[in-house]
């Protein structure tokens, strides 16, 4: 056989799989390394830095409404306009509200208790908000930036608890949570170790309760409520300088 012989052969048998691959499967896989690639690229604080300027408070800001922007409309758009679905099959509803708020409950309150500790490091505490000094600065600019945050976090859960999960749970089933986990993993890369090590946990519970409750609203609100109390404890503790884990430290940090 020759080497033309060969690979006609080899493009025929290639070809023959791809025709048997679900077009939607395909297309959801696809569609994450293409927006994840824009994120990378476009909807980053380095691009910001490269483009425009060093501030690191606008190029935040710039990274939450781009990158929520990206995570969130272009989803929208493959639901609607390409498989001409409803959002309500990708976790647009409220679901199961009893298994919902019960779930965010015990985990927030959970992680509320898991942040007051980890944010005992002034390393950790000097890391957030991500916004720099600004945000620490103003109480209206803290809102602000958390309101941004708001709008990342829909993005965020939208595109991996709503979009990803439910796209690949007709195919994979509860296999959908592992696959929406990994790359929910990788994208944490850059943050403190411990942060970057709990959100495989993460990724896998808020997961779970997605699917569960048949809505990625609830996983959005709890997450932003992490990040708001990650932020507003160490913007508390930097500023009375107070790094303490106990519940003296804890009436000094919020009363005095």
């Amino acid at each position: 056989m020759n080497l033309i012989t060969y690979l006609k052969s080899e493009i025929k048998s290639v070809a023959s799989e791809v025709r048997k691959l679900d077009f939607k499967i395909s297309y959801i896989f696809l569609s994450i390394a293409f927006i994840t690639f824009l994120s990378i690229v476009f909807a980053s604080p380095n691009f910001y830095y490269e483009n425009f300027s060093r501030d690191r408070f606008y190029s935040r800001v710039y990274w939450f409404l781009m990158d929520g922007g990206l995570m969130s409309i272009l989803p929208l758009l493959s639901v609607k306009i390409v498989f001409r679905e409803k959002l309500s099959d990708y976790g647009f509803t409220l679901g199961d509200k009893k298994f919902g708020l019960i779930t965010s409950g015990i985990f927030l309150a959970f992680m509320l208790v898991t942040v007051w500790i980890v944010s005992g490091s002034e390393k950790f505490a000097a890391t957030y908000p991500q916004g720099g000094v600004k945000v620490k600065e103003s109480l209206t600019v803290f809102v602000l930036y958390e309101l941004c945050i708001l709008i990342y976090m829909f993005g965020w859960e939208f595109f991996w608890r709503g979009y990803v999960l439910f796209g690949l749970k007709e195919k994979f089933g509860y296999y959908s949570v592992f696959i929406q986990m990994i790359p929910f993993f990788i994208l944490h890369k850059g943050k403190p170790e411990i942060e970057l090590f709990a959100s495989i946990f993460a990724g896998l519970i808020l997961g779970i309760q997605a699917l569960r409750s048949r809505s990625f609203i609830y996983s959005w609100i709890l997450h932003w409520l992490v990040m708001l109390s990650i932020d507003g404890i160490s913007v508390l503790r930097t500023n009375k300088e107070i790094y303490g884990i106990g519940l003296p430290d804890l009436i000094n940090l919020l009363f005095n």
